[in-house]
Protein backbone atom coordinates (compact mmCIF):
# COMPACT_ATOMS: atom_id res chain seq x y z
CA UNK A 1 0.00 0.00 0.00
CA UNK A 2 2.21 3.03 -1.56
CA UNK A 3 5.54 3.52 -1.84
CA UNK A 4 8.12 3.25 0.76
CA UNK A 5 11.02 5.42 1.13
CA UNK A 6 14.39 5.02 3.21
CA UNK A 7 14.65 8.99 3.91
CA UNK A 8 12.59 9.99 6.36
CA UNK A 9 10.10 13.19 4.99
CA UNK A 10 11.19 16.26 5.91
CA UNK A 11 8.80 18.04 8.49
CA UNK A 12 6.72 20.51 7.58
CA UNK A 13 6.18 23.97 9.05
CA UNK A 14 4.45 24.41 12.30
CA UNK A 15 1.98 26.55 10.77
CA UNK A 16 1.33 23.77 8.68
CA UNK A 17 0.84 21.35 11.00
CA UNK A 18 -1.13 23.30 13.32
CA UNK A 19 -3.86 22.93 10.10
CA UNK A 20 -3.54 19.95 9.08
CA UNK A 21 -3.91 18.38 12.87
CA UNK A 22 -6.76 20.73 13.26
CA UNK A 23 -8.45 19.16 10.09
CA UNK A 24 -7.60 15.37 10.78
CA UNK A 25 -7.97 14.88 14.56
CA UNK A 26 -11.77 15.94 14.43
CA UNK A 27 -11.76 13.46 11.56
CA UNK A 28 -10.63 10.81 13.42
CA UNK A 29 -13.04 11.72 16.23
CA UNK A 30 -16.38 12.03 13.92
CA UNK A 31 -15.00 8.62 12.81
CA UNK A 32 -14.46 6.90 15.99
CA UNK A 33 -18.06 8.44 17.22
CA UNK A 34 -20.05 7.22 14.21
CA UNK A 35 -18.36 3.76 14.59
CA UNK A 36 -19.73 3.67 18.03
CA UNK A 37 -23.34 4.68 16.95
CA UNK A 38 -23.20 1.95 14.35
CA UNK A 39 -21.52 -0.48 16.68
CA UNK A 40 -24.15 -3.59 16.43
CA UNK A 41 -25.69 -4.25 19.62
CA UNK A 42 -27.98 -7.40 18.62
CA UNK A 43 -25.93 -9.54 15.71
CA UNK A 44 -27.99 -11.72 13.75
CA UNK A 45 -28.52 -15.48 15.15
CA UNK A 46 -27.08 -18.24 13.25
CA UNK A 47 -29.30 -20.61 11.84
CA UNK A 48 -31.07 -23.35 13.81
CA UNK A 49 -29.84 -26.31 11.58
CA UNK A 50 -28.10 -28.71 13.25
CA UNK A 51 -24.47 -29.11 11.61
CA UNK A 52 -22.99 -32.53 10.84
CA UNK A 53 -20.44 -33.79 12.33
CA UNK A 54 -16.97 -33.44 10.77
CA UNK A 55 -13.93 -35.37 11.50
CA UNK A 56 -10.41 -35.62 10.30
CA UNK A 57 -8.99 -38.78 8.50
CA UNK A 58 -6.38 -40.26 6.31
CA UNK A 59 -7.06 -42.25 3.00
CA UNK A 60 -5.61 -45.65 3.01
CA UNK A 61 -6.74 -47.53 0.56
CA UNK A 62 -8.84 -46.56 -3.06
CA UNK A 63 -11.23 -49.16 -4.65
CA UNK A 64 -12.52 -48.26 -8.11
CA UNK A 65 -14.96 -50.60 -9.80
CA UNK A 66 -17.54 -50.33 -13.29
CA UNK A 67 -20.68 -48.32 -11.66
CA UNK A 68 -24.05 -50.25 -12.08
CA UNK A 69 -26.56 -48.90 -14.72
CA UNK A 70 -29.07 -46.73 -14.10
CA UNK A 71 -32.64 -48.02 -14.27
CA UNK A 72 -33.61 -45.17 -16.83
CA UNK A 73 -30.15 -45.43 -19.13
CA UNK A 74 -28.76 -48.75 -20.33
CA UNK A 75 -25.69 -49.80 -19.50
CA UNK A 76 -24.07 -49.78 -22.82
CA UNK A 77 -25.11 -46.03 -23.36
CA UNK A 78 -23.18 -43.32 -23.28
CA UNK A 79 -23.18 -41.60 -19.98
CA UNK A 80 -24.87 -44.40 -18.39
CA UNK A 81 -22.68 -44.13 -15.71
CA UNK A 82 -22.62 -41.56 -13.46
CA UNK A 83 -19.01 -42.43 -11.80
CA UNK A 84 -16.84 -43.03 -10.38
CA UNK A 85 -18.11 -45.51 -8.04
CA UNK A 86 -15.92 -47.75 -5.32
CA UNK A 87 -14.82 -47.60 -1.97
CA UNK A 88 -12.58 -45.69 -0.04
CA UNK A 89 -10.81 -46.68 3.27
CA UNK A 90 -9.86 -43.73 5.61
CA UNK A 91 -8.37 -44.48 9.05
CA UNK A 92 -10.36 -41.85 11.20
CA UNK A 93 -8.24 -39.50 13.48
CA UNK A 94 -11.30 -38.08 15.72
CA UNK A 95 -14.70 -38.75 16.44
CA UNK A 96 -16.03 -42.34 17.68
CA UNK A 97 -14.26 -44.28 15.39
CA UNK A 98 -11.01 -42.94 15.95
CA UNK A 99 -8.29 -45.14 15.32
CA UNK A 100 -10.12 -47.30 13.47
CA UNK A 101 -10.22 -47.89 9.35
CA UNK A 102 -13.85 -46.65 7.93
CA UNK A 103 -15.51 -47.42 4.19
CA UNK A 104 -16.91 -44.56 2.30
CA UNK A 105 -17.92 -44.23 -0.86
CA UNK A 106 -16.05 -42.65 -3.82
CA UNK A 107 -17.09 -39.25 -4.24
CA UNK A 108 -18.61 -38.18 -7.27
CA UNK A 109 -20.95 -35.65 -8.72
CA UNK A 110 -19.82 -31.96 -9.84
CA UNK A 111 -17.17 -30.47 -7.75
CA UNK A 112 -16.47 -34.10 -5.63
CA UNK A 113 -12.69 -34.36 -4.22
CA UNK A 114 -10.86 -36.37 -6.16
CA UNK A 115 -8.86 -38.57 -3.73
CA UNK A 116 -5.80 -40.70 -3.28
CA UNK A 117 -4.15 -42.75 -1.14
CA UNK A 118 -2.33 -40.70 1.85
CA UNK A 119 -4.71 -37.60 1.07
CA UNK A 120 -5.82 -35.89 4.33
CA UNK A 121 -9.23 -35.88 4.29
CA UNK A 122 -12.40 -34.81 6.69
CA UNK A 123 -15.26 -37.01 6.92
CA UNK A 124 -18.89 -36.03 7.54
CA UNK A 125 -21.23 -38.45 9.52
CA UNK A 126 -24.40 -39.72 8.34
CA UNK A 127 -27.34 -41.23 9.95
CA UNK A 128 -30.31 -42.99 9.06
CA UNK A 129 -33.16 -41.02 9.94
CA UNK A 130 -35.36 -44.54 9.76
CA UNK A 131 -32.44 -46.38 12.21
CA UNK A 132 -30.40 -43.34 14.30
CA UNK A 133 -27.92 -46.31 15.49
CA UNK A 134 -27.07 -47.04 11.66
CA UNK A 135 -23.89 -43.93 10.92
CA UNK A 136 -22.36 -43.76 7.26
CA UNK A 137 -19.48 -41.82 6.18
CA UNK A 138 -18.80 -39.10 3.37
CA UNK A 139 -15.77 -37.59 2.17
CA UNK A 140 -16.50 -34.04 2.10
CA UNK A 141 -13.43 -31.91 1.58
CA UNK A 142 -9.62 -32.18 1.55
CA UNK A 143 -8.05 -30.97 4.40
CA UNK A 144 -6.24 -27.83 3.89
CA UNK A 145 -5.66 -26.28 7.23
CA UNK A 146 -1.70 -27.08 7.01
CA UNK A 147 -0.70 -25.58 3.11
CA UNK A 148 -2.60 -22.38 3.93
CA UNK A 149 -0.85 -21.90 7.50
CA UNK A 150 2.49 -22.63 5.71
CA UNK A 151 1.14 -19.93 2.57
CA UNK A 152 0.51 -17.53 5.11
CA UNK A 153 3.90 -17.90 6.90
CA UNK A 154 5.49 -17.50 3.34
CA UNK A 155 3.11 -14.72 2.49
CA UNK A 156 4.40 -12.60 6.05
CA UNK A 157 7.84 -14.00 5.57
CA UNK A 158 8.17 -12.30 2.23
CA UNK A 159 6.76 -9.15 3.26
CA UNK A 160 9.11 -8.73 6.54
CA UNK A 161 11.79 -9.38 4.30
CA UNK A 162 11.63 -6.94 1.91
CA UNK A 163 9.79 -4.18 3.82
CA UNK A 164 12.01 -4.81 6.70
CA UNK A 165 10.52 -2.53 9.76
CA UNK A 166 7.96 -1.18 7.09
CA UNK A 167 6.54 -4.83 5.62
CA UNK A 168 5.98 -5.66 9.89
CA UNK A 169 3.35 -2.47 10.16
CA UNK A 170 2.23 -3.88 6.87
CA UNK A 171 1.17 -6.80 8.21
CA UNK A 172 -0.23 -5.05 11.21
CA UNK A 173 -2.21 -3.25 9.20
CA UNK A 174 -3.79 -6.09 7.27
CA UNK A 175 -4.63 -7.39 10.69
CA UNK A 176 -6.39 -4.16 11.77
CA UNK A 177 -8.03 -4.17 8.51
CA UNK A 178 -9.72 -7.51 8.64
CA UNK A 179 -10.52 -6.71 12.02
CA UNK A 180 -12.36 -3.73 11.38
CA UNK A 181 -14.52 -5.77 8.27
CA UNK A 182 -15.30 -8.70 11.04
CA UNK A 183 -15.61 -6.88 14.18
CA UNK A 184 -17.67 -4.05 12.36
CA UNK A 185 -18.53 -3.69 8.95
CA UNK A 186 -19.99 -7.33 8.56
CA UNK A 187 -21.74 -7.65 11.51
CA UNK A 188 -22.96 -4.01 11.40
CA UNK A 189 -24.89 -4.85 7.66
CA UNK A 190 -25.72 -7.81 9.16
CA UNK A 191 -27.82 -6.31 11.90
CA UNK A 192 -29.47 -4.08 9.42
CA UNK A 193 -27.72 -0.64 9.62
CA UNK A 194 -27.19 1.46 6.42
CA UNK A 195 -24.53 -0.43 3.92
CA UNK A 196 -23.28 2.52 2.69
CA UNK A 197 -22.55 4.20 5.67
CA UNK A 198 -20.95 1.43 7.55
CA UNK A 199 -19.19 0.44 4.80
CA UNK A 200 -17.41 4.87 4.45
CA UNK A 201 -16.98 4.62 8.20
CA UNK A 202 -15.75 1.47 8.44
CA UNK A 203 -13.36 2.08 5.35
CA UNK A 204 -12.15 5.80 6.81
CA UNK A 205 -11.37 3.67 10.47
CA UNK A 206 -9.59 1.12 8.37
CA UNK A 207 -7.74 4.04 6.22
CA UNK A 208 -6.89 5.68 9.77
CA UNK A 209 -5.48 3.05 11.30
CA UNK A 210 -3.42 1.32 8.21
CA UNK A 211 -1.91 4.41 6.54
CA UNK A 212 -0.45 6.03 9.88
CA UNK A 213 0.78 2.55 11.04
CA UNK A 214 2.29 1.67 8.25
CA UNK A 215 3.54 5.08 7.01
CA UNK A 216 3.76 6.94 10.19
CA UNK A 217 2.19 9.94 11.60
CA UNK A 218 3.72 12.88 9.41
CA UNK A 219 2.22 15.68 7.49
CA UNK A 220 2.72 13.00 4.54
CA UNK A 221 0.39 10.72 5.67
CA UNK A 222 -1.80 13.22 6.85
CA UNK A 223 -1.96 14.45 2.85
CA UNK A 224 -2.52 11.20 1.66
CA UNK A 225 -5.89 10.26 4.45
CA UNK A 226 -7.33 13.71 3.77
CA UNK A 227 -6.88 12.75 -0.34
CA UNK A 228 -8.23 9.47 0.24
CA UNK A 229 -11.17 10.64 2.88
CA UNK A 230 -11.86 12.99 0.33
CA UNK A 231 -12.10 10.53 -2.33
CA UNK A 232 -14.01 7.65 -0.42
CA UNK A 233 -16.80 10.18 0.14
CA UNK A 234 -16.99 10.97 -3.44
CA UNK A 235 -17.00 7.35 -4.95
CA UNK A 236 -19.83 7.10 -2.28
CA UNK A 237 -21.75 10.05 -3.96
CA UNK A 238 -21.50 8.83 -7.52
CA UNK A 239 -22.44 4.96 -6.79
CA UNK A 240 -25.09 6.37 -5.24
CA UNK A 241 -26.26 8.38 -8.19
CA UNK A 242 -25.24 5.42 -11.02
CA UNK A 243 -26.92 2.97 -9.16
CA UNK A 244 -29.75 4.63 -9.24
CA UNK A 245 -29.82 5.90 -12.53
CA UNK A 246 -29.16 2.52 -13.77
CA UNK A 247 -32.04 1.07 -11.55
CA UNK A 248 -29.79 -1.38 -9.79
CA UNK A 249 -31.11 -3.90 -7.05
CA UNK A 250 -28.49 -5.33 -5.82
CA UNK A 251 -29.85 -9.04 -7.00
CA UNK A 252 -27.23 -9.29 -9.72
CA UNK A 253 -25.93 -12.19 -7.88
CA UNK A 254 -26.62 -15.70 -7.03
CA UNK A 255 -25.01 -14.79 -3.69
CA UNK A 256 -27.17 -11.75 -2.71
CA UNK A 257 -30.35 -14.01 -3.96
CA UNK A 258 -29.20 -16.38 -1.50
CA UNK A 259 -28.74 -13.67 1.56
CA UNK A 260 -31.80 -12.43 1.03
CA UNK A 261 -33.14 -15.69 1.76
CA UNK A 262 -31.71 -16.16 5.11
CA UNK A 263 -31.34 -12.28 5.89
CA UNK A 264 -34.50 -10.67 4.31
CA UNK A 265 -33.70 -7.44 6.17
CA UNK A 266 -30.56 -6.78 4.54
CA UNK A 267 -30.57 -4.12 2.09
CA UNK A 268 -29.01 -5.70 -0.81
CA UNK A 269 -28.99 -2.30 -2.96
CA UNK A 270 -26.92 -0.65 -0.26
CA UNK A 271 -24.75 -4.24 0.29
CA UNK A 272 -23.56 -3.37 -3.60
CA UNK A 273 -22.53 0.54 -2.81
CA UNK A 274 -21.13 -0.99 0.72
CA UNK A 275 -18.45 -2.82 -1.63
CA UNK A 276 -17.63 -0.77 -3.97
CA UNK A 277 -16.51 2.12 -1.66
CA UNK A 278 -14.65 -0.77 0.28
CA UNK A 279 -13.41 -2.31 -2.84
CA UNK A 280 -12.13 1.08 -3.49
CA UNK A 281 -10.33 1.72 -0.65
CA UNK A 282 -7.22 -0.47 -1.38
CA UNK A 283 -6.23 1.07 -4.43
CA UNK A 284 -7.12 4.98 -3.10
CA UNK A 285 -4.54 4.51 -0.71
CA UNK A 286 -2.29 3.33 -2.78
CA UNK A 287 -2.15 6.32 -5.07
CA UNK A 288 -2.79 8.73 -2.38
CA UNK A 289 0.48 7.83 -0.83
CA UNK A 290 2.56 7.56 -3.91
CA UNK A 291 1.21 11.26 -4.95
CA UNK A 292 2.09 12.95 -1.89
CA UNK A 293 5.40 10.97 -1.83
CA UNK A 294 6.20 12.06 -5.25
CA UNK A 295 5.43 15.93 -4.63
CA UNK A 296 7.76 15.22 -1.43
CA UNK A 297 10.72 13.77 -3.33
CA UNK A 298 10.30 16.47 -6.41
CA UNK A 299 10.70 18.93 -3.63
CA UNK A 300 13.37 17.31 -2.00
CA UNK A 301 15.06 17.12 -5.32
CA UNK A 302 14.44 20.70 -5.99
CA UNK A 303 13.56 23.00 -3.66
CA UNK A 304 13.05 26.20 -6.16
CA UNK A 305 9.99 24.73 -7.81
CA UNK A 306 6.84 26.65 -7.01
CA UNK A 307 3.52 25.21 -6.60
CA UNK A 308 2.57 25.02 -9.30
CA UNK A 309 5.44 23.21 -11.17
CA UNK A 310 5.23 20.93 -8.01
CA UNK A 311 1.72 19.93 -9.10
CA UNK A 312 2.46 19.75 -12.63
CA UNK A 313 4.95 17.60 -12.40
CA UNK A 314 3.51 15.29 -9.72
CA UNK A 315 0.33 15.13 -11.92
CA UNK A 316 2.13 13.67 -14.98
CA UNK A 317 3.44 10.97 -12.98
CA UNK A 318 -0.01 10.37 -11.52
CA UNK A 319 -0.91 10.43 -14.95
CA UNK A 320 1.12 6.88 -15.57
CA UNK A 321 -0.12 5.57 -12.60
CA UNK A 322 -4.09 5.74 -13.16
CA UNK A 323 -3.41 4.35 -16.36
CA UNK A 324 -2.16 1.27 -15.54
CA UNK A 325 -4.51 1.30 -12.44
CA UNK A 326 -7.32 1.45 -14.29
CA UNK A 327 -6.79 -1.46 -15.99
CA UNK A 328 -6.02 -3.59 -12.84
CA UNK A 329 -9.44 -2.12 -11.46
CA UNK A 330 -11.60 -3.76 -14.39
CA UNK A 331 -9.43 -7.10 -14.30
CA UNK A 332 -9.75 -7.86 -10.90
CA UNK A 333 -13.48 -7.55 -10.94
CA UNK A 334 -13.27 -9.31 -14.45
CA UNK A 335 -10.71 -12.35 -12.76
CA UNK A 336 -13.61 -12.54 -9.59
CA UNK A 337 -16.67 -13.21 -12.14
CA UNK A 338 -15.14 -15.35 -14.65
CA UNK A 339 -17.32 -18.28 -14.40
CA UNK A 340 -20.10 -16.04 -14.95
CA UNK A 341 -19.01 -14.10 -17.66
CA UNK A 342 -18.60 -17.53 -19.23
CA UNK A 343 -22.51 -17.85 -18.68
CA UNK A 344 -22.79 -15.04 -20.89
CA UNK A 345 -20.43 -15.46 -23.60
CA UNK A 346 -22.43 -18.69 -24.11
CA UNK A 347 -25.56 -16.95 -24.01
CA UNK A 348 -27.38 -16.27 -27.26
CA UNK A 349 -28.94 -13.38 -26.51
CA UNK A 350 -27.76 -10.13 -28.57
CA UNK A 351 -25.08 -8.28 -27.02
CA UNK A 352 -26.99 -5.74 -26.17
CA UNK A 353 -29.48 -7.47 -23.56
CA UNK A 354 -26.50 -9.04 -22.25
CA UNK A 355 -24.23 -5.71 -21.54
CA UNK A 356 -27.43 -4.29 -19.66
CA UNK A 357 -28.43 -7.44 -17.20
CA UNK A 358 -28.16 -7.18 -13.92
CA UNK A 359 -25.04 -8.55 -13.47
CA UNK A 360 -22.98 -7.12 -16.03
CA UNK A 361 -24.86 -3.73 -15.56
CA UNK A 362 -23.42 -3.93 -11.71
CA UNK A 363 -19.79 -4.68 -12.57
CA UNK A 364 -19.74 -1.91 -14.88
CA UNK A 365 -20.83 0.31 -12.16
CA UNK A 366 -18.43 -0.97 -10.17
CA UNK A 367 -15.79 -0.30 -12.43
CA UNK A 368 -16.63 2.87 -13.28
CA UNK A 369 -17.62 4.66 -9.84
CA UNK A 370 -14.31 3.36 -8.72
CA UNK A 371 -12.49 4.27 -11.51
CA UNK A 372 -13.94 8.16 -11.13
CA UNK A 373 -13.41 7.88 -7.69
CA UNK A 374 -9.39 6.78 -8.11
CA UNK A 375 -9.09 9.84 -11.19
CA UNK A 376 -10.53 12.29 -8.60
CA UNK A 377 -7.60 11.16 -5.88
CA UNK A 378 -4.90 12.39 -7.72
CA UNK A 379 -5.44 15.78 -8.38
CA UNK A 380 -6.64 16.23 -5.06
CA UNK A 381 -3.84 14.72 -3.38
CA UNK A 382 -1.15 16.02 -5.67
CA UNK A 383 -3.16 19.91 -4.95
CA UNK A 384 -3.14 18.92 -1.01
CA UNK A 385 0.75 17.75 -0.91
CA UNK A 386 1.64 20.93 -3.18
CA UNK A 387 0.33 23.06 -0.98
CA UNK A 388 1.67 21.44 2.27
CA UNK A 389 5.11 21.14 1.09
CA UNK A 390 5.79 24.81 -0.42
CA UNK A 391 3.90 26.57 3.00
CA UNK A 392 7.21 27.12 4.80
CA UNK A 393 8.95 29.09 1.72
CA UNK A 394 5.46 30.28 0.12
CA UNK A 395 6.73 34.03 1.07
CA UNK A 396 9.47 32.68 -1.60
CA UNK A 397 7.85 31.82 -4.65
CA UNK A 398 7.30 35.06 -6.23
CA UNK A 399 10.94 36.07 -6.22
CA UNK A 400 11.32 32.90 -7.76
CA UNK A 401 8.91 33.35 -10.48
CA UNK A 402 9.95 37.18 -11.12
CA UNK A 403 13.50 36.49 -10.71
CA UNK A 404 13.81 34.92 -14.38
CA UNK A 405 12.17 37.93 -15.95
CA UNK A 406 15.40 40.18 -15.65
CA UNK A 407 17.30 38.37 -16.77
CA UNK A 408 15.21 38.68 -20.48
CA UNK A 409 12.30 36.80 -21.43
CA UNK A 410 14.56 33.70 -23.41
CA UNK A 411 16.68 33.31 -20.28
CA UNK A 412 13.11 33.29 -17.92
CA UNK A 413 12.03 30.78 -19.63
CA UNK A 414 14.96 28.53 -19.88
CA UNK A 415 15.54 28.78 -15.99
CA UNK A 416 11.72 28.16 -15.42
CA UNK A 417 11.70 24.85 -17.69
CA UNK A 418 15.13 23.64 -16.26
CA UNK A 419 13.94 23.82 -12.67
CA UNK A 420 11.06 20.97 -13.72
CA UNK A 421 13.09 19.45 -15.80
CA UNK A 422 16.12 19.13 -12.52
CA UNK A 423 13.31 17.61 -10.46
CA UNK A 424 12.47 15.21 -12.58
CA UNK A 425 16.09 13.90 -13.71
CA UNK A 426 16.83 14.22 -10.20
CA UNK A 427 14.47 11.16 -9.45
CA UNK A 428 15.56 8.89 -12.41
CA UNK A 429 18.54 10.07 -14.71
CA UNK A 430 20.38 11.96 -11.02
CA UNK A 431 23.52 11.60 -13.34
CA UNK A 432 23.53 13.90 -15.93
CA UNK A 433 25.76 15.95 -16.31
CA UNK A 434 25.35 19.94 -17.46
CA UNK A 435 26.86 22.01 -20.54
CA UNK A 436 30.25 22.10 -18.67
CA UNK A 437 30.46 18.35 -18.05
CA UNK A 438 30.04 18.14 -14.73
CA UNK A 439 27.47 17.30 -12.67
CA UNK A 440 24.59 19.52 -12.02
CA UNK A 441 24.29 20.60 -7.84
CA UNK A 442 21.28 19.96 -6.93
CA UNK A 443 20.85 16.17 -8.40
CA UNK A 444 24.66 15.39 -7.33
CA UNK A 445 24.34 16.32 -3.82
CA UNK A 446 20.90 13.95 -3.63
CA UNK A 447 21.66 11.33 -5.66
CA UNK A 448 25.37 11.50 -3.57
CA UNK A 449 23.45 11.65 -0.53
CA UNK A 450 20.71 8.50 -1.23
CA UNK A 451 23.81 6.55 -2.63
CA UNK A 452 25.80 7.23 0.85
CA UNK A 453 22.24 5.84 2.68
CA UNK A 454 21.69 2.99 0.59
CA UNK A 455 25.37 1.84 1.37
CA UNK A 456 24.84 2.04 5.30
CA UNK A 457 21.39 0.37 4.74
CA UNK A 458 23.03 -2.83 3.66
Amino acid sequence: MGADHTRPAPSAPPGVRRILVATVVPLFLITVVATLVLWPRQCPEAADAPALPRYHGTVTRVVTEPCPPTPETPEDAPGGSAGPCGTVTVSAEQGPDAGRQVETPVPSGPGAPRVEVGDEVILVELTDPADPAVKSYNIAEHQRGTPLVWLAVLFAVAIVAFGRWRGLAALGGLVASFAILLGFVLPGIGAGQPPLLVAIVGAALIMFVVLYLTHGITAETSVAVLGTLGSLVLTGVLGTLATAATHLTGFGSEEATTLSMFQGDVDLHGLLLAGIVIGSLGVLDDVTVTQAATVTELAHANPALSRRQLYRAATRVGRAHIASTVNTIVLAYAGASLPLLLLLVADSRPVSQILTSEFLAQEIVRSAVATLGLIAAVPLTTALAAVVRTAGSAAHVPDREQEPASRGPQEAASATEGRGEDALAALGAGGTESAGGQPEGSRARWRHDLDRRWDAEW
